[in-house]
């Protein structure tokens, strides 16, 4: 009931048949035939002028051969035909939009990491105001997990902030006194008090959505596949009508193959293979926004991906534990970490506890607990004090270091150090996890024909480059912020089109939109991410990159098979009734219905 709704002309178009046919039945031909014609019009006359603004703009698709076939219809007073053929053009029409409107009720918080209020100092108080009302200067209150409104500098307190989302960097930053804050990026440890740099408009999060949109607005027309079969059905329509005209001296006999040649096929065929695939999509946790998203990624040539929460998990774990000149193993050195930093929320001691809980080792009772946040923790262990922090923050303790590691296999890596009674004792390492389905999706893309890779991250060189290196991809673009990124997939594109781009953060929405489809990791994902994108990945599953590629290519194979079949008996019927005349056009039109069935039960195949 509600799709009868929503579609009224389509609903007021078919009951036009049984109350016509009911006044047939009563004897009331011309009461029937003017309601046919009236009906016909209705639908006629907007789907005329559509056609004529767009021939007008170089333009031209399926309408122009529906166009011809309803009007010689009226024109020869063949109300019927006429009225069937306008229910076949909505049909399809209908489908469409119906594929379309499914898919976006699948993606309801839009933007909702978008900052919305800021705790603003008035007086000798903060006060919650609208984060457009802010003005440079003013002085704001962030508490931790809340999402930084405006760009600002810290002027009190220390934490640790997110910007993954943002940069792509993959672990938490420190900031302190004086440090710049990026709107969007998410304080993680404590309450700290800022001041604004720039309004709510002029921050980075403002500038991101304004690159989202001229990106969009900056796509190439896409052109849809039926359109394109259109144009040579139409040349050889016209022809075999306009053939069948002269030779006969009937006009009937030119309405006749007309009736025949309406574009049903193309109509319906498409749509129903593109809902089939969308349905199976769907199904899978694959959300296509729209049909054309089916049949470009059918077509793409090369892939882009962003690093952190793409190709990696997004979250640091332990990847090295290395105890300095054999002063402890590995796992006492990691056991006095997890015990010193047991109690923390930073995402680094997380991570060590969470290898130590792995290793199944036990972790002593501490006592005499210190943090500076930001920088590093002392903790008494078994009666020893234990240290462990940054690099500097040893230093600072009076903690005699070694050189930083030179290890090409830690290189750009993130690592906490540990000093036992003031000794130095080793370094703990961490990376971001490659995604365990990254590297074998990458084959499967290749099998399929996809043979061009390119990584852009906000990351660090040599964290991208392992990461491409145990990916399997050769070309890399790091430390991106996200109008480099932006820039970086122009030049690919160029080089190599249709193209499409995976990612999941703010920073990527850009990137989503301007590539010819823009693939989206919505699971974990900015919404921002999951609005811009043509295709959303609902699981944080990163081999259904590879599988949503393969149910497009599949569904518009079939849809073009589906095409074919009515295309090839649309043309051996009208053949015929060009040469015996024998099809009138009322009985045309069913015939023409048999045609569309026959596609309709081919190109449901892609539900499969």
């Amino acid at each position: 009931m509600h799709l009868l709704k929503q579609y009224k002309t389509l609903t007021a178009t078919l009951l036009t048949l049984p109350i016509g046919g009911l006044l047939y039945l009563l004897g009331l031909h011309t009461a029937a035939d003017v309601l046919f014609a009236a009906m016909s019009l209705w639908v006629l006359v907007p789907m005329a002028y559509n056609m004529f603004k767009q021939l007008l703009r170089g333009q031209y698709g399926l309408d122009i051969l529906a166009v011809i076939a309803v009007s010689a219809s009226l024109a020869l007073h063949e109300f019927f035909a006429a009225v069937v053929i306008v229910i076949m053009i909505l049909s399809g029409q209908a489908l469409e939009d119906y594929a379309q409107e499914h898919a976006k009720k699948e993606l309801k918080d839009l933007l909702k990491r978008a900052p919305k209020i800021a705790h603003k100092k008035v007086g000798a108080d903060f006060v919650d105001v609208a984060v457009n009302t802010v003005k440079i200067g003013d002085i704001l209150l962030i508490k931790p997990g809340e999402v930084v409104p405006v760009d600002a500098i810290i002027t009190k307190g220390q934490t640790s902030v997110d910007e993954s989302a943002l940069t792509g960097e993959s672990l938490p930053l420190d900031k302190t006194v004086g440090d710049n804050l990026l709107s969007g990026s998410i304080n993680q440890q404590s309450v700290i008090t800022v001041k604004a740099l720039h309004t709510s408009k002029q921050s980075q999060y403002e500038q991101i959505v304004a690159m989202v949109s001229g990106a969009a607005s900056a796509k190439s027309p896409f052109v849809r596949m039926a359109d394109m079969y259109s144009v040579p059905f139409t040349i050889v329509s016209l022809t075999i009508a306009g053939g069948a005209w002269a030779a006969s001296g009937d006009p009937v006999r030119a309405l006749e193959v007309l009736v025949l040649a309406t574009p049903c096929p193309l109509l319906i065929a498409t749509p129903v293979a593109l809902v089939s695939g969308m349905s199976k999509g769907a199904r899978k946790g694959i959300i296509f926004k729209h049909g054309g998203a089916l049949e470009k990624l059918a077509n793409i040539k090369a892939i882009a991906f962003d690093k952190t929460g793409t190709l990696t998990v997004g979250v640091p774990s332990v990847s090295a534990v290395v105890p300095y000149k054999s002063s402890l193993s590995a796992d006492e050195l990691l056991t006095l970490a997890a015990a010193a930093e047991a109690s923390s929320s930073h995402i680094l001691a997380l991570a060590v506890v969470a290898q130590a809980k792995q290793r199944s080792l036990a972790i002593p009772q501490i006592t005499n607990l210190t943090e500076t946040v930001g920088s590093g923790i002392t903790a008494t262990i078994n009666k020893q004090l234990v240290t462990v922090g940054k690099f500097a923050f040893l230093k600072g303790q009076g903690i005699h270091m070694p050189a930083e590691p030179a290890d090409d296999a830690q290189q750009g890596q993130t690592a906490i150090y540990i000093a036992q009674s003031n000794t130095y004792v080793g370094a703990i390492f961490f990376s971001d996890t490659v995604r365990p389905e990254a590297a074998g999706t990458l084959t499967k893309l290749k099998k399929m024909g996809i043979k061009r890779f390119m990584m852009l991250t906000g990351d660090k060189q040599q964290v991208a480059d392992r990461i491409a290196r145990a990916v399997g991809i050769t070309h890399v673009k790091a430390e991106c912020l996200p109008a480099d990124k932006l820039h970086a997939l122009t030049l690919f594109r160029k080089k190599y089109s249709p193209l499409a781009f995976v990612g999941d953060g703010v920073n990527d929405a850009p990137s989503l939109a301007a590539a010819d489809v823009g693939i989206a990791l919505g699971a974990k994902g900015s919404t921002v991410a999951s609005e811009t994108a043509d295709v959303v990945i609902m699981l944080d599953d990163f081999s259904k990159v590879a599988q949503s590629v393969a149910i497009s290519k599949r569904t518009i194979s079939i849809a073009k098979q589906s095409i074919f079949l009515g295309i090839g008996l649309s043309i051996i019927l009208m053949l015929f009734a060009a040469l015996t005349g024998f099809l009138k056009p009322v009985y045309g039109a069913f015939v023409q219905e048999l045609v569309d069935v026959a596609t309709i039960f081919l190109a449901l195949r892609a539900r499969k």
